[in-house]
């Protein structure tokens, strides 16, 4: 289950209260104090690591808690410090304060830690208050409050290529061609639900993430299909691939389709439609003779790569192409 949004509570641990005590052993009957600090709170902190892709541990669990701090006690004994509480969340989450409404980081690389909520201070025991004109103090501190926050989570996956596309263009079929990534293939519009990563590995130990976005229809970009919850998962990727089926419905053109798909990008995010982007023509075991893409470069003005998903032709030069693009993005 891919799971993209979720709201939790943390909270840092408490502070451990100081000690009040006094030394009591035999042959000193007036021992001064010796009453210990209390331990520190711990730590709240996120972290992005490898092979998490969804927020989907979040579902089950509202509230996440590190340990308070020990009480200390007397012979000037040190309460022990409450455990760091470590959440860890895939790489491209956004961390919200829902009060503020505010982003407080977007843990955008692998190994990314950072503190959201600190532990509370330990209260000070009776031996730190004694002086020369106190020396008898009965006085300590109780541990201070840990923080807490109400936060909301957000990912946005982090993928060098997003696939985009009218459903049933091809994308999950060129995906799961390309790499080990084996989404749902079927000839009925929306079989992709949810964003599919892959790796795309060729020779000399070379690798980029290749993101298929479930298909965007007219209106994706206010709320119509499923395309408007998962536009944001192609803003971060360097660059676009428009598949466009040669072959559409009866009603539709290629032309049409990619015309409709460039307007939602851009009522969108102007960013997102800035981005590179390469076409690329899918189903071309159906036009032997070329045809069908000769016309659609003549109307669209741009240059088109051809493939067929199906039978792999064309596969590995678009993959070439893709790296070289994503290097050339990169430097």
């Amino acid at each position: 289950m891919f799971i993209d949004e979720a709201k939790i509570h943390i909270k840092a641990g408490d502070g451990g209260n100081g000690c009040l005590s006094f030394r009591r052993e035999k042959y000193a009957p007036k021992g001064g104090p010796d009453g210990g600090d209390g331990g520190k709170g711990g730590d709240v902190y996120f972290e992005a690591v490898e092979n998490l892709d969804t927020l989907l541990d979040f579902t089950g669990k509202h509230h996440w808690h590190a340990k308070n701090g020990q009480p200390g006690e007397g012979s000037n004994k040190y309460g022990s410090n409450g455990e760091d509480l470590i959440i860890k969340v895939p790489p491209g989450t956004l961390v919200y304060d829902c009060d503020l409404d505010l982003l407080l980081k977007d843990l955008n690389e692998i190994g990314m830690k950072v503190r959201f909520c600190p532990g509370g201070r330990g209260g000070r025991g009776n031996k730190r208050f004694a002086t020369a004109l106190n020396q008898t103090p009965r006085h300590y501190e109780e541990g201070k409050k840990g923080q807490e926050r109400n936060v909301r989570l957000e990912l946005k996956l982090i993928a060098d290529v997003g696939l985009v596309g009218i459903p049933n263009a091809g994308k999950s079929t060129l995906i799961s061609r390309c790499s080990k990534a084996r989404p749902k293939i079927a000839d009925y519009p929306f079989t992709t639900l949810e964003p599919v990563l892959g790796i795309v590995e060729l020779s000399d130990f070379r690798r980029f993430v290749l993101a298929d976005i479930p298909g965007l229809i007219e209106g994706a970009h206010s709320g119509t299909g499923l395309g408007f919850d998962f536009l944001k998962h192609i803003e971060r990727t360097r660059i676009i691939v428009h598949i466009l089926d040669i072959m559409p419905n009866v009603g539709s053109s290629a032309a049409e389709n990619y015309k409709t798909i460039r307007n939602e990008l851009d009522k969108y995010s102007k960013e997102l439609a800035k981005k590179p982007e390469i076409i690329v023509a899918n189903k071309i075991d159906l036009d032997p003779t070329g045809e069908i893409v000769k016309d659609l470069k003549k109307e669209l003005g741009k240059e088109i790569e051809q493939i067929s998903a199906v039978t792999g032709e064309g596969i590995t030069q678009l993959s070439e192409l893709l790296w070289q693009k994503v290097q050339e993005n990169k430097k």
